[in-house]
């Protein structure tokens, strides 16, 4: 048998101290808020992440911020991210910053058909240097398993 629960009672709980400015250490400077910008995402469009070749290009890091965006996308019914799932057909980046995924799904009455596209909208446009973002969901040529990659083959079992 196991010992009983020992219940202690209490009336009231002693608030804890409150701090004062007496109790600022001597000599410390004085907590000043830092200025903040007009526009706080004044700088955000204008990031370019570090490269040797073009951003926009393939190998760029601009274009790799853009796939690692897709991969962080997943299918809700297959535990595989849209990237390697085969969903994403091309990907563009100009110069300017502008993105386009061309993309598709599983099927066309997918669950999330009306929602995907947006969320791959949403994520592509959040990349640092990416100015805005556009999909495209085209239904030819249809998706088919051998579009995954061996990763997600293997994920799901197929290899």
């Amino acid at each position: 048998m196991s010992d009983p629960i020992k219940v202690e009672e209490v009336d009231t709980v002693a608030p804890p101290p409150r701090a004062r400015v007496e109790d600022a250490a001597e000599g410390s400077p004085p907590a000043r808020e830092p200025a903040r910008e007009r526009d706080y995402l004044a700088g955000f469009l204008a990031q370019k992440p570090a490269s040797d070749g073009a951003p926009h290009e393939p190998g760029g890091a601009l274009y790799e911020g853009v796939i690692d965006a897709l991969k962080d996308i997943f299918d809700p019914e297959i535990p595989v991210n849209i990237y390697d799932l085969g969903l994403i057909y091309g990907v563009e980046v100009t110069d300017a910053g502008h993105a386009v995924v061309t993309m598709t799904l599983t099927t066309p009455h997918c669950p999330v058909a009306e929602s995907m596209p947006g969320e791959v909208e949403m994520r592509v446009a959040a990349v640092p240097g990416i100015a805005f973002a556009d999909v495209n969901l085209v239904w030819d040529p249809p998706w088919d398993p051998q579009k995954m990659s061996d990763d997600a083959k293997l994920e799901l079992g197929m290899l």
